[in-house]
């Protein structure tokens, strides 16, 4: 029999993590945003509270949740704010080709230094002029004896002005694409490497977003994190894990948007009564709620997937690229219900609406989505 009950310890984790949304993200998430800059003291208090890192293992100092417990935690915290809600959760992004593809000792010198102290981490693949296409990066990698030697660029680094460590991808040789790719675990004060400037962006302001500069990077060999060949597959798989977050901070987005719309809806009147009453307005109200049910149940499906090793690059994707759009869209949709005020910054709307439109591009954007469920379809 299929089950949805939640367990106790999943309903008392949502609780913690609506909580922690509501009195310590939506009361700060204005201003981070006009200043584009996350609130400090804010990822300390994320992480004292147990939402930062939750699926690293017991035996490196984390408590082992599920995929389906962080998407749990990640829906919580984007619906107060999803650009501070990345910067939270974007530990998980560079902890998981560690915990996929990691040595022990791997895993105990940089998981550990996660869960023993409130640092952050960074993950790095997407380039000025390779994004969704992995396979193209220019970031080259060479061996000296027992050390590695990088040289390159990385752009739109999530947390990169506060990342203690980074897991980086580079090729060592752009021509032979995905077979030349390898991955390292780099610490941010290793000579040559550099942290760019703070990106201005249309949304999610709240999130630390810069570039990196590689100059003659060196590296021991026991911090390779994947060889060549490996890295691409590794790079993949950590995409495959991480997608359904994006549709739980999807989930979020729009739960909050429902929220704002039918509290504006109820208030607001035109020709004599509440817009609420107006059917044009009840059905973009119902159109919210069915992309928020549709997504959290692929979402979840793409979780229990991953939870129990039945892997599911389609279920991922489809979390992600659906979630992703739907978002958008109800985005786009609670602008309008709240027409002019939408426009405005006095009302939450319109940053929710810049808010939602990364989740289109980051990870993947939705049309490399459809490309990796159209390949998942014919067999490829």
């Amino acid at each position: 029999m299929l089950d949805f009950k939640l367990t106790e310890e999943q309903e008392q984790l949502i609780a913690s993590a609506r909580r922690f949304a509501k009195e310590r993200i939506i009361p700060v998430a204005a201003e981070a945003d006009q200043k584009s800059e996350f609130p400090a003291g804010l990822f300390e208090a994320a992480w004292e509270t147990g939402l930062v890192n939750p699926t690293v293992p017991p035996e490196y100092g984390g408590i082992g949740l599920g995929e389906l417990e962080n998407t749990m935690i990640t829906e919580e915290l984007a619906y107060g704010c999803s650009g501070i809600s990345t910067s939270i959760t974007a530990n998980t992004l560079a902890a998981t080709p560690v915990i996929l593809g990691g040595s022990d000792e791997q895993k105990k010198r940089y998981l550990g230094r996660l869960t023993s102290e409130p640092i952050r981490a960074a993950y790095a693949t997407t380039e000025p002029n390779a994004g969704s296409d992995v396979a193209g990066m220019q970031c080259k990698f060479e061996q000296h004896g027992d050390d590695y030697v990088l040289n390159g660029a990385k752009a739109w680094i999530t947390n990169a002005s506060h990342a203690q460590w980074f897991v980086v991808f580079a090729t060592n040789d752009p021509a032979s694409r995905h077979k030349g790719i390898a991955a390292f675990i780099i610490d941010r004060d290793t000579p040559g490497f550099k942290v760019g400037k703070h990106e201005d962006k249309l949304g999610q302001r709240a999130s630390d977003t810069c570039g990196l500069t590689l100059e003659d990077v060196k590296v021991h060999k026991s911090q390779m994190l994947a060889p060549a060949g490996a890295g691409f597959k590794l790079a993949m798989e950590t995409f495959n894990q991480t997608r359904p977050d994006i549709g739980a901070a999807a989930v979020g987005i729009m739960r909050r948007c429902l929220d704002e719309c039918v509290a504006y809806a109820k208030e607001r009147k035109t020709f004599g009564v509440p817009i609420a009453q107006h059917q044009a307005i009840q059905f973009m109200l119902a159109e919210m709620a069915i992309r928020i049910e549709g997504t959290q149940l692929l979402v979840r499906k793409a979780a229990w997937a991953l939870d129990s090793k039945a892997r599911s690059p389609l279920t991922s994707a489809c979390a992600k690229a659906y979630g992703a759009d739907s978002a958008m869209m109800t985005a786009i949709d609670a602008v309008q219900i709240f027409g002019g005020n939408g426009y405005v910054k006095e009302y939450p709307v319109e940053k929710l609406m810049r808010d939602a439109k990364i989740l289109q591009i980051y990870e993947g954007t939705s049309q490399v989505q459809r490309i990796v469920i159209a390949r998942q379809v014919l067999g490829g």
